[in-house]
């Protein structure tokens, strides 16, 4: 058992001081005052010092493992190892449950990584789904991103579905003239940015892409009814206007990721669904590709949900620095890494909060004199993974 104390404690509607948490075995046992604490007896004591007690974190969109299998566009590490490397970086930012988002493409337009071979994505998805059953740090789950055009792969993305390979299911098309790549300006840059190409080359690239197969709505439904089924979240991608808002809820989804637009975001709450932003963005102050701000989104509140996109360090700067550069309230930022995208992938009764009854995930977060959010421990699942002892000298 521990007792974490001296702290001020992230609840879903409040920062709670005054009180310390006590675990017992993998779960969060109760709530109880300082002075009730201390006459608990057979309990490791565990030091805030004064930090936030925070949930950890839940990131449902990151596709970081693809830079540690492939860190150069020829090399490919063992997926193995670098899940196991991956995952010692992703609790040193608080991230306790991972979604690693893998893409599910017939051709990747911009880069020759052998990563996103769809061979080389299968045999991903068996290590994601093998790390289940071995020593780990964090929880492993598989976010299938898949193209819309990629229709080769279909029965295979089903085949995951049903033996629970796939945890979260996001439908996504970047075909040239639409979504994120409505300006066809930025998307010649963007393929200029990976690609020597000339204008004449991007425009043939762009034909073929806009002439190309893609599933058929029916055949989407039918996808998305079996995640459904199975309990699985399905998110579109890059929606962009009101009508394609519409159709994907038709399909049952409830997740909005990267809407283009502000208007967009706010049709997508107004519609019910929840809405993903990228952490990076807001460090960033705006979209890498010119689409919606996320803290614009924020203080509109159109926006639900922090992921880390690429860079898994994002999130905890970006929920101290929402609070304390855009006066947000701090336990609604926490909200965005935790509850939030927890109840959005049907997680929230076990993870997300500091709740009696749920899985220990424990962050502590102190802060140095210059108010840059430090973690100096992490749990999960009741066990303490991690201890950074910051330094002056």
């Amino acid at each position: 058992m521990y007792v974490i104390h001296n702290g001020n404690i992230i609840m879903e509607d409040s920062i709670l001081s005054g009180h310390a948490v006590l675990i017992e075995g993998d779960r969060i046992k109760d709530l109880v005052t300082e002075e009730e604490a201390i006459k608990i007896s057979n309990v490791e004591f565990i030091n805030a010092n004064g930090g936030f007690i925070s949930p950890g974190f839940i990131d449902i969109h990151s596709d970081y493992i693809e830079s540690i299998v492939s860190p150069r566009p020829t090399s490919m590490m063992d997926m193995d190892i670098s899940l196991r490397e991956a995952e010692k970086i992703l609790i040193s930012h608080g991230i306790t449950t991972i979604f690693h988002s893998l893409s599910f493409y017939k051709k990747d337009l911009f880069t020759h990584k052998p990563i996103r071979n769809p061979e080389t994505v299968q045999q991903l998805v068996e290590s994601i789904h093998e790390t289940h059953d071995r020593p780990h740090l964090i929880r492993h789950r598989l976010h299938a991103r898949f193209e819309l055009d990629n229709i080769e792969q279909i029965e295979q993305l089903v085949e995951n579905i049903e033996n629970d390979k796939v945890h979260l299911l996001s439908f996504m098309d970047h075909t040239p003239g639409q979504g994120q790549y409505r300006d066809l300006e930025v998307f010649s840059k963007t393929l200029k940015g990976y690609r020597n190409l000339s204008d004449e080359e991007v425009n043939v690239i762009i034909l073929e892409r806009k002439s190309r197969e893609q599933m058929t709505l029916e055949k989407i439904a039918e996808v998305a009814k079996i995640a459904d089924d199975k309990g699985i979240a399905v998110a579109s991608h890059d929606d962009d206007n009101e009508e394609k808002l519409k159709l994907v809820q038709s399909f049952g989804t409830t997740i909005s990721e990267f809407p283009i637009t502000l208007n967009v975001a706010k049709e997508a709450k107004n519609l019910g669904l929840q809405t993903i932003v990228g952490a990076p963005n807001v460090l960033l102050g705006g979209s890498h590709s010119g689409n919606l701000s996320a803290i614009e989104a924020i203080h509109e509140d159109s926006a639900d949900i922090l992921c880390s996109d690429y860079f898994p360090a994002a999130l905890l700067l970006a929920v101290f620095q929402l609070h304390e550069k855009h006066q947000k309230e701090l336990h609604e930022m926490f909200k965005m890494v935790t509850l939030n995208p927890a109840k959005a992938v049907r997680m929230d009764e076990e993870l997300g909060s500091i709740k009696p009854g749920k899985k220990a995930d424990i962050l502590i977060i102190n802060q140095m004199e210059d108010g840059y959010p430090m973690l100096t421990k992490t749990m999960v699942n009741g066990s303490l993974i991690t201890t950074t002892n910051y330094r002056s000298n």
